[in-house]
């Protein structure tokens, strides 16, 4: 039976490796393929087993990172292992988390297994001289952007071009209206209810976010209402996890104790459904950003990190933007308000640049729309490919001695 261990580390790797696992479902020498290692609810209802929790890994920051460390450590230890010795695979397939997975990946890979590693670290954002690392510990680099795989080529490391899952997942034309529709029955609302300016705003996907980001997106909506005072007005929250709930909805509180007329729905999951409803979005830099994008929505992009962090992060880099929408298009085509400049009253007043200007708004949409057809690939299938190819070469090889 062919063994393939992947290591996926937060819920944004979840979403990226269970179409990978659902192709590879379909590829007739692979129906008996065991997949193991660490992954999420997405992954496992595509039959993979996690023999460790994701949860673990799912730290965002420096300064997070030292706390979680020794638990991190552990598992590493382990896990490195157990591949080694009483599980070993055929291949090692890396989803994202490049803090983890390399150095997992250079210790197999000096035990002759092949690694694959999809979702290339970000070395032309920050962090550059990690191309050395993964040129140790990576067999092939599997792309998600198409600018990153010359930059491999010129350091001698193989790499493919699979594009982006969310690309193929999301259409090329929202349906705005529609998606106003589906929210107006999920919240028991009649149907013309959201028939004024929606707003979403996603504060992030972790406990550090919410934190250090929600209460000033929580001021802002209260600023930008003031702006919009007498105009219908809904504020759209998707709940990325169950236990995020509970902080939103004392900031929700809060925030209707000051202002009883502002009207605010926090949203279990539904992300794409909130962002394909809304006509602006206030968001936390991360995945999230590039969604938002292949809407084709106008957005302001924050974030926030302890100081320490801040500074430590500010020194490694050299692109001057964070948001994935205009690292792609090479350029500020939406704003960043990040650490100190993410104040409310900055926030609503990028956010209301964009109510101001719908020709504005018109040619942001053009644009997404033209990153969004270069992006879109049969993603989980070209990596499934790739995969398989791999797993095939092994034994072949294992034949022939």
């Amino acid at each position: 039976m062919p063994k393939l261990a992947c290591v996926a580390g937060e819920p944004s790797g979840d979403l990226l490796a269970a179409p990978v696992l659902s192709a590879l479902n379909q590829i007739p020498d692979m129906t008996d393929l065991e997949v193991y290692g660490i992954g999420g609810p997405l992954m496992q209802a595509q039959g993979f087993r996690s023999d460790w929790p994701m949860e673990t890994l799912s730290v965002r920051g420096y300064v997070e990172a030292i706390q979680q460390l020794p638990a991190i450590l552990r598992l590493r230890k382990e896990l490195i292992h157990t591949l080694l010795t009483e599980n070993r695979p055929d291949v090692y397939l890396g989803i994202d988390a490049p803090d983890f997975n390399l150095g997992v990946e250079m210790q197999l890979r000096k035990a002759g297994i092949p690694i694959l590693h999809f979702v290339s670290p970000s070395i032309w954002a920050w962090r550059a001289g990690r191309i050395k690392k993964i040129a140790q510990a990576v067999d092939r680099m599997l792309c998600i952007f198409p600018f990153e795989t010359a930059i491999y080529e010129r350091a001698g490391i193989a790499a493919t071009y699979v594009g982006h899952p969310l690309a193929s997942d999301i259409p090329l034309q929202p349906d705005t209206s529609g998606a106003r529709q589906k929210l107006s029955q999920l919240l028991h609302l009649s149907s013309d209810k959201l028939d004024g300016t929606v707003v979403a705003v996603l504060p992030g996907s972790r406990g550090s976010e919410i934190e250090l980001i929600a209460p000033i997106f929580f001021d802002t909506m209260a600023v930008l209402a003031n702006k919009l005072k007498g105009q219908k007005l809904y504020f759209l929250i998707p709940v990325a996890t169950a236990r995020l709930r509970a902080p939103l909805e004392a900031l929700k509180s809060q925030l209707q104790n000051q202002y009883p007329e502002i009207q605010i729905y926090l949203i279990d999951g539904q992300a794409d459904l909130v962002l394909e409803a809304a006509d602006v979005v206030l968001i936390a830099s991360g995945t999230a950003t590039l969604q938002a994008a292949l809407w084709k929505k106008p957005m302001v992009i924050s974030y926030k990190v302890p100081w320490l962090t801040g500074q430590i992060m500010k020194r490694q880099g050299y692109l001057p933007y964070v948001g994935l929408p205009n690292i792609l298009c090479g350029e500020f085509v939406v704003p960043e308000l990040l650490q100190n400049e993410a104040t409310p009253e900055a926030l609503a007043n990028a956010l209301m640049t964009w109510l101001e200007n719908p020709n504005k708004v018109t040619q942001l949409k053009s644009r997404f729309t033209e990153m969004h057809e270069t992006l879109r690939r049969p993603t989980g299938l070209l990596v499934a490919q790739a995969v398989t190819h791999e797993i095939q070469s092994k034994h072949a090889q294992s034949k022939s001695k």
